[in-house]
């Protein structure tokens, strides 16, 4: 199971929260359950991409539990990627093969104009 939590710190009410995303949305929901969090929470596609929002407390229930910590930038990067590619990509390559993504769409755009 591959399940990452995010270092973003935003603040919801009284709580802070990060994100957690996984490879998958049944590994998503597995790690969700096992955390304490409820299905409801689970932001979807087509308004979201599939992940949670979850609080700080939560998030150090997911690390213990096996998740992966990640840069804000990388979950964004890592996020970009799916949508182009249809699978998630490793957080340690994610930065620079979104920015090649991304550079390969400007080239594309560019040649057709």
């Amino acid at each position: 199971m591959t399940v990452y939590v995010d270092d973003m710190r935003a603040k919801f009410g009284r709580m802070i929260m990060c994100h957690m995303i996984a490879d998958t949305d049944v590994e998503l929901h597995v790690m969700a359950a096992r955390i304490g969090v409820s299905r409801k929470w689970h932001q979807a596609p087509p308004k979201h991409d599939s992940h949670y929002d979850i609080a700080l407390s939560k998030r150090k229930a997911a690390l213990a539990a096996g998740a992966m910590p990640i840069t804000w930038r990388q979950l964004g990067c890592m996020v970009l990627i799916r949508r182009r590619t249809g699978v998630l990509g490793d957080p340690a390559t994610a930065v620079d093969e979104a920015m090649r993504l991304r550079s390969a769409r400007t080239q594309t755009a560019a040649a057709s104009q």
